[in-house]
């Protein structure tokens, strides 16, 4: 009766400080903010904890996160499936641009597990522009049901600020709030005005990650697995020079 008991406690532990690990954690694209016709682009997807440098391995990765589904679409708005290989703490592919414009790739997973009581939705995104932005730079690019886009990328600098807008399923996101996470792992959060538009002027160069997490209150079934909400969450890299 006492082993069962302090089994009985130990699995209660794990659930509730095993989650908070989890939910920290978030699929994210890297990528170059310019791209060249004709040469290779390098698109790697890393999961782990950002603000604390903290990427699992790909062999360690949740569920069947591996089986992400990762699309490259053009200025033209041409779709391009891409095929990603497992490296160390990554997972790797490439694609090389035909076209002037901004290229959107775009990353989303459902995970097959459902978590707890929750069904987990990871979304990511980033663009490269080719040439000049004329043409695919838009935010409506990405057909994910949860996103944020920043038009200007490409050109993010230090003490300028940064636009980034959010959307959710094809409509602008009020009101939501969006965490920006700096390269030394200062975060903010900040709440999106009614365009559904954060700003935020970066202090520091490198990598910032904008994140939009949103739990949606719907019961379902999921793969013979009953579940309360859906939560869904969008990554979004920007380079600061």
């Amino acid at each position: 009766m006492k082993s069962n008991t302090l089994k009985t406690i130990a699995l209660l532990f794990l659930m509730f400080f095993a989650a908070p690990q989890l939910f920290a954690h978030a699929l994210w694209i890297e990528t170059k903010a310019a791209g060249t016709k004709g040469k290779a682009q390098e698109i790697s997807v890393y999961f782990g904890e950002f603000s604390e440098n903290d990427i699992t391995k790909a062999d360690k990765w949740f569920s069947d996160l591996k089986d992400f589904s990762l699309v490259v679409i053009s200025p033209s708005k041409k779709e391009t499936k891409l095929t990603a290989k497992a490296l160390d703490n990554k997972y790797q592919a490439f694609f090389t641009p035909d076209e002037d414009g901004v290229y959107t790739i775009v990353m989303h997973h459902t995970v097959k597990d459902v978590y707890g009581t929750m069904k987990l939705d990871y979304n990511s995104s980033a663009t490269v522009v080719v040439g000049n932005k004329n043409a695919g730079n838009s935010a409506a690019v990405n057909n994910n049901v949860i996103s944020v886009f920043s038009a200007d990328a490409d050109a993010a600098k230090k003490n300028a600020v940064i636009n980034v807008a959010a959307l959710y399923n094809g409509a602008i996101a009020k009101e939501q709030k969006i965490k920006v996470i700096a390269p030394n792992g200062w975060e903010k959060e900040l709440w999106s005005n009614d365009k559904g538009e954060v700003s935020f002027t970066p202090l520091w160069s490198g990598n910032y990650m904008v994140e939009f997490a949103y739990t949606e209150k719907t019961a379902g079934e999921h793969n013979g697995k009953k579940y309360d909400e859906i939560w869904k969450m969008a990554t979004c890299q920007i380079t600061v020079k």
